[in-house]
C-alpha cells in the first residue's frame, strides 16, 4: 500500500450484521441470514472500529445491515460511536420499532433514523418487503415520532414504483420525514437477478431525476439521490437553462454544496457529539443533507462490511482491506482501489471524456455491475458528453 494524505470520509456505513428478519428482493446481499452470525464483527471489534475512525475523522457513522436492530448491543455501539464525536444514523427497514426501541435509539445517542418505504401504499411497499411490512414500518416511524427522533424515508425506485412518485414524496411529508433519498436500483447482489424485471431503462431514470429537480425546487422537504450521480448534471443542466430563459432561482440552503468539500461534517460545531437539541443536532442535519458530489465511492464514503472487509460502497463489491488485518486509516490512506476512483481521469468510455465527471463521475457500483470493470462508463446515463457532440456534427 501507498500512503497518501487524504481527505477523511464523510460518510461511512457499517453493515452490522447479515441476519435480517426481511428477505427483500432488491437487497444488494446475495445471501441474507435470519439470524446473527458468527463472522459479524465483536462488540469490542466494533468499539476499536469506532475509536480508529474518530481518531482522524468525524463523519456520519450509519448503522446497517442487514437490520441493525437485531444486535443485542447495538445501543451500547451507537452510543459509544456518539460519545467518541461521530454522527450516529441507523438504518432500518423499522418493522423491529416498538415503543421500548424507539426510546432505546434516543437514548443511544442516533441523530436520525432512515426507514424504507418502497412504494406509496402497502401492496406496492410489499412486494419488495413482504406482506405486513409496510403497515409495521409505519408504526416503527410513528413510536419514533412519539419520542423526538427526527427519520428520513428512504425509497429504491424500480419498476414497481416508478409511476407513484409523487405519491411517495407525499407519503413523505404526511409522515414529517425530514428528507426523502430516493435510490436508483443498483444491480448488484440480489439485483442482478431482479434487474430484467425491476430495473429501469436509462430514460426512465433521467424523468426521475428531473422529477426530482422539481420537487426540490417546490421545497417542502429535503431530497437526496443516492446512486444516481448524474443528478449533479441534471441540476447544472436544468439551472443553466433556467438563467438562459430569465429564471434565477436558489435550491434550498439544506442541499448547498458544504463549505469545506473533503472534510468532516460537523467538524467546528459545539454539540455534534450529544443528543441534545440545537446547535448540534442542526449541524447534524446539515451534514447529512448537504451537497457534495456525484458517485463518492472510496472518495468520500466507504462500506464496511460485517466480517470488517471495507469496499468503496455497499453496491461495489471490490475490496479494500480488512480491519482486522489493518488500521482503517491505513485502507482509506492506503487502498489502490480508493486511489484508483479518487482519479477521474481513469474513468473509461464516455465517462473519461465527459465534462461533468468531476462532479459527477457515473455510479461505479453500476459500471461494475454491467461490465466487471469500476472504472468503465455509467451504463444507464443517456448523456453525450460535449467532445461526442462535436465529431458527430464535423467540427
Amino acid at each position: 500500500m501507498h500512503m497518501t494524505t487524504y481527505p477523511p470520509p464523510r460518510l461511512i456505513f457499517w453493515e452490522t450484521t447479515a441476519g435480517c428478519n426481511l428477505a427483500c428482493i432488491h437487497c444488494r446481499r446475495i445471501t441474507v441470514a435470519d439470524q446473527l452470525l458468527p463472522q459479524d464483527l465483536t462488540t469490542a471489534e466494533a468499539f476499536d472500529l469506532i475509536d480508529q475512525i474518530a481518531a482522524f475523522a468525524r463523519p456520519i457513522f450509519v448503522l446497517s445491515g442487514g437490520e441493525p436492530l437485531f444486535r443485542p448491543d447495538i445501543f451500547d455501539i451507537a452510543h459509544h460511536a456518539s460519545d467518541a464525536g461521530l454522527i450516529v444514523a441507523l438504518a432500518t427497514n423499522g418493522t423491529l420499532i416498538d415503543a421500548n426501541v424507539a426510546r432505546k435509539i434516543k437514548e443511544s445517542g442516533v441523530r436520525r433514523v432512515s426507514i424504507s418505504f418502497d412504494g406509496a401504499d402497502a401492496a406496492t411497499h410489499d412486494i419488495f418487503r413482504g406482506q405486513g411490512a409496510f403497515d409495521k414500518s409505519l408504526a416503527g416511524m410513528h413510536y419514533l415520532h412519539e419520542v423526538g427522533v427526527p427519520y428520513q424515508v428512504n425509497t429504491t425506485v424500480a419498476r414497481h414504483n416508478i409511476h407513484q412518485m409523487d405519491q411517495t414524496l407525499a407519503l413523505a411529508k404526511g409522515l414529517e420525514a425530514q428528507a426523502l433519498h430516493l435510490f436508483l436500483l443498483v444491480p448488484v447482489g440480489c439485483g442482478v437477478e431482479i434487474a430484467p424485471d425491476q430495473q429501469i431503462s436509462p430514460t426512465e431514470y433521467e424523468n426521475v431525476l428531473n422529477w426530482m429537480y422539481d420537487a426540490e425546487m417546490a421545497g417542502g422537504i429535503e431530497l437526496k439521490a443516492t446512486c444516481a450521480p448524474h443528478y449533479f448534471r441534471i441540476v447544472r443542466q436544468r439551472q443553466a437553462e433556467e438563467r438562459r430563459n430569465g429564471i434565477f432561482r436558489e435550491r434550498p440552503s439544506s442541499h448547498h454544496r458544504q463549505q469545506h468539500a473533503g472534510g468532516h461534517p460537523g467538524n467546528g460545531h459545539p454539540g455534534v457529539g450529544t443528543m441534545a437539541g440545537g446547535v448540534g443536532n442542526q449541524a447534524a442535519r446539515q451534514a447529512m443533507n448537504a451537497m457534495t458530489k456525484g458517485c463518492l465511492a472510496g472518495t468520500g464514503v466507504c462500506f464496511v462490511s460485517h466480517r470488517g472487509e471495507i469496499f468503496p460502497c455497499g453496491y461495489l463489491p471490490v475490496e479494500a482491506g480488512n480491519i482486522r488485518q489493518q488500521p482503517f486509516r491505513a485502507i482509506w490512506e492506503g487502498s489502490q482501489v480508493f486511489a484508483d476512483l479518487r482519479d477521474p481521469d481513469l474513468l473509461g468510455g464516455k465517462c473519461g471524456l465527459c465534462e461533468f465527471k468531476r462532479i459527477c463521475g457515473g455510479c461505479r457500483a453500476r459500471a461494475f455491475g454491467m461490465t466487471h470493470e469500476y472504472l468503465d462508463e455509467e451504463p444507464f446515463c443517456t448523456y453525450e458528453p460535449a467532445v461526442m457532440q462535436r465529431v458527430e456534427i464535423g467540427q
